[in-house]
């Protein structure tokens, strides 16, 4: 080896020394290996999807471009992307979006709990399910799953406002589609509007199918009351509320409605979701399921397939509304044509008294009193006031009777079987004296549509869900003070202590009104079982009806013992005889005529046959 070699091997000594010390790459740890490791051996489809979301590689991109473009034509752009979630909070809701289809993946009701005591979750992507469908130059799309871009991510709306989410995404030729739903700063009605920007012929001539099944949680403790409460239903553009509601162990309720629609709502006992035309949808088909008796995490199961007019859309916006709230009467009437209608007030009389007094009452009580029980308690004593004049004449009519029973026990006594005389005599007696005895059962038959109209009012009255009064920690359900063992067929496997004090008061009204009645044998018996059946009925019923019965009843009774002071039998005798005086020589009334004609007609028709069974009788011996 020469001088220069030697010289030449010493500098590339050192330059190696040199690279190594201070230019040589850092050692890779294990776990980075295997991280390396565990990313090059991923599956294809793997590789794809985290293709798709790093948008890493331009070429490839540009082949899942072409390949979606083959399948979607102009929407090709928007086939693939990124999922994210976009949520609105206003001061009632929080609304969450997936930018993954655009559609409502969550909705939280801020002012309301659960059975649990956790804030309420109308909705969410596990138990709702959208799509909208329509057909494009390359077949049935669901706009729904197509991917779209927001500005934001978190949106917060103010008291009085409005705000507009924007989910928008980008197409070929320039065109677009966008999403657009307008949250309320308070308030549970979420606008919505499906814009097609520069797209003219993108999608075919046939409706627009807009697709939505919902799998309905429990929301309430009481499973047997929220099945029995919950029901799909809709509104015709002439006005006409129709409903589906399929019973426990039945088979699906299906049903086409050809005819334009104004709204489909999917309402359970407490709350709803629906949708809103603008101005109508074209037809729908809907259906509702019942799930089997042993099942407790589902209510029903409900969906809706409504048509929607395509040519709004190709000329520009196709526009409709959601409602995700409350079955509250004040907020539900500002909503759409007749949406009030999703609560339940009964049949056509007893709804006009539940829906307008009842209610307006009930609601301005609850400005000024925070208790319900006492809010309850000051309607049976307003409503008893009012009625008071009916009560008073009913049991001045009672009375009346009552005096007059030793003649008619005189009448029954004098002609013995022949109940058509015995009758007649009684009916002269009554003209006579001037006493009318179907006046004591008319104020209490007027008096019936309001107590029927409680029946329909308190199991519906969202005010009461989750309220206390005494031992009773919910007023919308049940008061168990004691969960049985078992299950008493037609009552249940609890007591309800309220139902138990309604009871004993409608025993105690029902002995008092016996003390001024004529009523003997058997039906005064029967008059006491009536009270034991509501106990069997009511034991599941709100806590709030029976508890305003209960009051109902300690009110009318007291009522009765204040009445009963200031009426004197001596002066209602003495009042009856003048009038037997006066009338002594008055002639039938037309329809005193009328009843005694009937009566007779009524004993000769069965003598004839009371006769040819004589006869046959004696054939026969």
């Amino acid at each position: 080896m020469d001088r220069n070699q030697a010289i030449g091997l010493l500098l590339s000594g050192l330059l190696l020394i040199i690279y190594f010390q201070f230019f040589a790459p850092e050692p890779v740890p294990p776990a980075a290996k295997e991280q390396t490791t565990e990313q090059s051996v991923s599956s294809p489809a793997q590789a794809q999807t985290a293709l798709d979301n790093s948008g890493s590689s331009s070429e490839d991109d540009s082949l899942q471009l072409e390949r979606n473009r083959q399948q979607y034509g102009v929407f090709a752009p928007a086939a693939s992307g990124k999922a994210q979630e976009v949520t609105v909070e206003s001061d009632d809701l929080i609304l969450t979006l997936n930018t993954k289809g655009g559609a409502v993946a969550r909705v939280e009701l801020k002012n309301y709990n659960d059975g649990e005591g956790q804030q309420l979750v109308l909705l969410d992507d596990e138990s709702s399910n959208f799509s909208l469908l329509a057909n494009t130059q390359r077949g049935e799309l669901d706009l729904y799953n197509l991917f779209y871009q927001a500005e934001n991510t978190s949106f917060s709306v103010s008291e009085g406002d409005t705000t507009e989410v924007v989910l928008s995404a980008r197409l070929d030729g320039g065109s677009e589609i966008r999403q657009v739903y307008s949250v309320p700063g308070n308030g549970y009605k979420v606008g919505y509007r499906l814009e097609l920007r520069n797209a003219s012929g993108a999608l075919s001539s046939s409706n627009i199918q807009f697709l939505w099944s919902n799998q309905l949680r429990p929301l309430e403790q009481n499973m047997e009351e929220s099945r029995r409460r919950s029901a799909l239903n809709y509104y015709t553009a002439d006005g006409s509320f129709e409903q589906l509601s399929s019973l426990m162990g039945d088979d699906a309720e299906e049903e086409t409605i050809e005819e334009p629609l104004k709204w489909v709502a999917m309402k359970q006992r407490f709350f709803s979701t629906a949708i809103i035309a603008d101005e109508s949808f074209a037809q729908a088909n809907l259906k509702v399921d019942s799930p089997a008796e042993e099942n407790t995490t589902l209510v029903k199961s409900m969906s809706m397939a409504v048509g929607m007019n395509i040519e709004d859309l190709n000329n520009g916006v196709l526009s409709y509304s959601y409602y995700l709230g409350p079955n509250d009467q004040q907020v539900m009437t500002k909503v759409a044509p007749d949406f009030e209608e999703n609560i339940d007030f009964g049949w056509p009389v007893v709804k006009w008294i539940s829906k307008y007094p009842i209610s307006y009452m009930f609601h301005w009580l609850e400005q000024f009193i925070s208790n319900y029980g006492v809010i309850i308690i000051i309607l049976v004593l307003v409503i008893k006031t009012l009625l008071f004049p009916l009560s008073y004449k009913s049991y001045i009519s009672m009375a009346k009777i009552k005096v007059l029973k030793p003649e008619l026990d005189e009448i029954k006594e004098k002609y013995g079987d022949d109940m058509t005389k015995a009758q007649q005599e009684q009916m002269q007696l009554y003209q006579k004296v001037g006493v009318n005895p179907l006046s004591g059962c008319v104020p209490v038959l007027l008096q019936m549509p309001i107590l029927l109209a409680m029946f329909n009012y308190f199991p519906n009255a969202i005010e009461l869900r989750q309220e206390p009064f005494l031992w009773a920690d919910d007023l919308s359900t049940y008061d168990s003070i004691l969960d049985l063992p078992f299950t008493i067929p037609f009552y249940g496997d609890h007591v309800s202590l309220f139902v138990l004090l309604m009871t004993a008061s409608t025993i105690l009204y029902t002995w008092s009104n016996n003390q001024a009645s004529t009523v003997q044998g058997p039906m005064k018996n029967m008059q006491y079982f009536l009270p034991l059946i509501f106990m069997f009925v009511l034991n599941s019923f709100p806590a709030a009806l029976s508890f305003y019965y209960f009051v109902s009843n300690i009110v009318t009774f007291g009522q009765q013992a204040i009445i009963r002071k200031f009426v004197d039998d001596d002066k209602i005798r003495k009042i009856l005889e003048e009038n037997k005086k006066r009338n002594k020589n008055k002639k039938k009334s037309k329809f005193q005529q009328r009843l005694e004609e009937a009566m007779k007609a009524s004993e000769e028709t069965r003598k004839p046959n009371n006769r040819g069974g004589n006869k046959n009788n004696r054939g026969g011996k």
